[in-house]
């Protein structure tokens, strides 16, 4: 299954964040509740926010420090698959390897067990890159800003609960317009043209 779905700029900065597997804190300690006996600990799973920030840090410059040559894929560094391990108990849950690819000043990274192949993760990226170049019109990284519910729901069409459930673009695009139409676009058009500027990025068709 798929844990995690991240995309970063160059310089560091998440532009989405997006984890199907709840983190176990690994501070986590004892409470008691009604229903227990006093002396009796009862452990809940909680999404630490502050191991949540580590992590997505140090993936990024796992990510970063690779050169242009390298694979497109990497296995998980153990601290990281013991600090992001999914709170389900079967080992087949437990994130093992890193899939992703760089589009110009964005690289996008998929995090998930050994079950999925890296190749078909690659695959899935660029179907994400294409939808979202569909939806925008020549995206850039500032309608990933500002039109971050559309970019939400392109990633909701195909992913759900860690599972990949479309992956043919004409159909996730109709997904999501059936669901907002071309709002999302016209938000961060809008935005983008009334601050910053859509030119400084290039689209898809400049990326790698």
């Amino acid at each position: 299954m798929i844990n995690a779905v991240l995309v970063f700029n160059n310089n560091g900065q998440p532009r989405l964040t997006k984890f199907y597997t709840q983190l176990v804190s690994p501070r986590a300690t004892p409470r008691t509740t009604a229903d227990s006996a006093p002396d009796t600990p009862t452990h809940t799973v909680t999404q630490d926010t502050q191991t949540q920030q580590s992590l997505i840090a140090q993936i990024y410059r796992l990510v970063a420090q690779r050169p242009a040559s390298a694979c497109n894929f990497l296995p998980l560094p153990p601290l990281l698959s013991q600090g992001a391990s999914s709170s389900a108990t079967g080992p087949s849950d437990t994130p093992t390897q890193i899939t992703y690819r760089t589009y110009a000043t964005l690289s996008f990274i998929m995090i998930s067990t050994s079950t999925e192949s890296p190749l078909a993760l690659i695959d899935l990226i660029q179907v994400f890159v294409e939808s979202l170049d569909r939806m925008f019109e020549n995206v850039c990284e500032l309608d990933l800003i500002f039109g971050y519910e559309t970019l939400h729901a392109v990633l909701g069409e195909m992913i759900v609960g860690g599972v990949v459930v479309e992956t043919h673009i004409e159909k996730i695009i109709a997904g999501v317009r059936a669901q907002e139409g071309s709002l999302g676009k016209r938000k961060a058009v809008q935005a983008a043209s009334a601050g910053l500027g859509r030119g400084a990025l290039p689209g898809l068709g400049a990326w790698r």
